[in-house]
C-alpha cells in the first residue's frame, strides 16, 4: 500500500482531517502588560493600593475560520459595580485589539468589542457574563462571528491574530485605556497532539503489515 493512501486511511479512521483544523490560543492578562504605562491599581483616594487584577483567556478559532470563541476569567475587577464599595475597579469595557504594528510594547485599535462600547458581539449576541458568587471578578464568554467587527472583520484580522499581533484588554473606571491586558498567542491542543501521535503509531504498524 502506498504511504499517501495509507495516511488517508489512518487519518480518516482516527477522524483527523487534511483540511484546516481548529486553532487554539490563550492569553495571560496582567497589569504590567498595559501600555504606555503599567497600571498600578489604587482605590479612588489614589493612594491606597487595591489588589492587582489579573486573569486568563482561552480562544478557539474554528476550522472554517469563521468564528473565534473565547472564555476569560478575570480577578479583582468588579463585574457588577457592587462587588466592592469603591468604583475605581468597576469593569467598563472589554475588547480585542489588533493591528499590523502591535507588539508587547505597543497598542492597537479595537477590532472587536464584547463588553461596554463598542459592542460588536451582535450577529448573533453570544455574550455570557457570570460574576463570581463570592469575591471580585467573573467569567465572560463570547464568540466573534464572521459578520462582526469594529469597522473590520474576523477575516481581515486573522493574520494579525495568528501572528501574535493582538491582545485582549479589560478597561475599568480608573484605567479607561485598559487595566489588564494579555497577548493572544497560539498554544498546542493536547487532544490534537495525541491524535497525531496515535496516527503515527498506526501508520508504523500498518507499514509492517504491508
Amino acid at each position: 500500500m502506498r504511504r499517501s493512501a495509507l495516511a488517508l486511511v489512518v487519518f480518516g479512521a482516527l477522524g483527523v482531517q487534511a483540511h484546516a483544523a481548529p486553532v487554539f490560543l490563550a492569553a495571560t492578562l496582567t497589569n504590567g502588560q498595559e501600555r504606555p504605562n503599567p497600571a498600578v491599581p489604587t482605590l479612588s483616594d489614589n493612594t491606597t493600593p487595591r489588589p492587582a487584577s489579573f486573569g486568563t483567556a482561552e480562544f478557539v478559532l474554528n476550522d472554517a475560520r469563521t468564528s473565534l470563541a473565547f472564555t476569560a476569567t478575570i480577578f479583582n475587577i468588579d463585574f457588577t459595580g457592587t462587588q466592592t464599595a469603591d468604583a475605581y475597579d468597576n469593569l467598563t469595557a472589554a475588547h480585542i485589539h489588533a493591528g499590523p504594528t502591535v507588539t508587547p510594547n505597543t497598542t492597537g485599535g479595537v477590532v472587536w468589542g464584547f463588553f461596554g462600547a463598542p459592542f460588536n458581539d451582535n450577529n448573533p449576541n453570544d455574550l455570557v457574563v457570570t460574576p463570581f458568587a463570592t469575591g471580585v471578578g467573573g467569567t465572560i464568554r463570547g464568540k466573534w462571528d464572521a459578520p462582526e467587527g469594529n469597522n473590520t472583520t474576523l477575516a481581515a484580522q486573522l493574520d494579525n491574530i495568528l501572528s501574535g499581533r493582538s491582545y485582549i484588554n479589560f478597561h475599568t473606571t480608573q484605567f479607561g485605556s485598559g487595566e489588564v491586558r494579555g497577548a493572544i498567542l497560539q498554544v498546542p491542543e493536547p487532544a490534537s497532539l495525541a491524535l497525531v501521535v496515535a496516527a503515527g503509531l498506526w501508520a508504523g504498524l500498518a507499514r509492517r503489515r504491508c
